[in-house]
């Protein structure tokens, strides 16, 4: 009986973070293109339902009912799994994340976290480096030059970045003394100070390959449109070509955004000031913020060039994250 129910309660856990976080990402387009009308001085969506609200469900529906035409060419199975790829590693980064502390249902201790495991940031970089196949196998199969050589941009600003954001977060494994996130965040309710005030480089490293790794500005250079044509997602049309930018663009920001608010800014932790539901709703302020911030960077800064991304991260990032770790342990081991 006890098994049973751990498996309802966990099949309801992932009904609704997918139900939520899905719908969350899909109103994040429209999010978006409020906000950078108002950066640009226009107006955003505003005829499709009140304040253009209903503008991601004509979206959504114009891309399931367009014709997509696959390349004569085309490696169809790797095609049709580039699609799986690229939005399945988004959403398995959500399953470790702690939205708050354990609450008490029916006489039941539930965990609002799908999966408490105490290699949870391992299972963190695992599907981080999945991610990269996604955007390999869409280039590589769908047999455009283009959508081939954005691929072979974003594979290698995600190998790189991907090196400089596990020794960011090297630094708060060391002051945590565990992988565990909710570990983590225990870590820093006890000592009754975030992360972020021992670590702030870290942070900002962990910002950069954040930015990177969901191909945000300054590092969009695999979609580079006046050079690529959307790059590594050309080849596809309808709801597969909406897949690539609600995976990359809002799924994975999302998630990496709320890691970062777990590893730097105490997770749940805040004033007690909405009741019983502040550790859940400070925890989605901090999360949401950082989106924001991310959202906002994109339409203020201008596009990196593409040698100069990889660059950055293995001559300038790598030796500072590098130096970080080492002057976190002696610190650590010292005091």
């Amino acid at each position: 009986m006890e098994l049973w129910l751990s498996l309802l309660i966990t099949l309801i856990k992932i009904l609704v973070v997918l139900g939520v976080f899905l719908g969350v990402g899909a109103y994040l387009t429209w999010f978006e293109r409020k906000l950078a009308g108002h950066i640009q001085a226009r107006m955003g969506p505003k005829l499709v339902g009140p304040f253009g609200l209903l503008q991601p469900l004509a979206d959504g529906i114009k891309l399931l009912t367009k014709e997509s035409v696959i390349p004569q060419n085309a490696d169809k199975p790797v095609y049709y799994l580039a699609v799986v790829m690229a939005v399945a590693p988004a959403i398995l980064l959500f399953s470790v994340i702690p939205f708050g502390p354990e609450f008490t249902l029916f006489g039941y201790q539930i965990k609002p976290m799908i999966a408490d495991v105490n290699i949870a940031l391992l299972l963190v970089f695992a599907f981080g480096s999945l991610a990269v196949y996604g955007t390999i196998f869409s280039g590589w199969a769908s047999n455009s030059k283009y959508a081939f050589l954005g691929s072979l941009r974003k594979a290698s600003v995600i190998i790189s970045y991907e090196v400089v954001l596990g020794f960011s977060v090297l630094g708060v494994i060391l002051l945590a003394g565990t992988m565990s996130t909710t570990g983590i965040v225990q870590a820093q309710i006890e000592r009754g100070v975030w992360f972020i005030v021992y670590q702030p480089v870290a942070f900002i490293l962990y910002l950069f390959c954040m930015l990177a790794e969901s191909g945000r500005v300054p590092f969009d250079i695999q979609e580079a449109e006046a050079e690529l044509v959307t790059g590594y997602n050309v080849e596809y049309g309808g709801m597969r070509f909406g897949v690539f930018p609600l995976a990359e663009w809002y799924l994975n920001v999302m998630a990496l955004s709320a890691i970062a608010v777990v590893l730097f800014f105490g997770g749940w932790s805040g004033p007690y000031i909405f009741g019983p539901l502040s550790p859940y709703l400070w925890f989605l302020i901090k999360m949401f913020a950082l989106v924001f911030f991310v959202l906002w960077l994109h339409w203020t800064l201008p596009r990196f060039q593409a040698k100069d991304i990889t660059e950055i991260g293995w001559k300038i990032m790598l030796p500072i994250s590098i130096v970080n770790v080492v002057l976190t342990a002696v610190l650590a081991y010292i005091l």
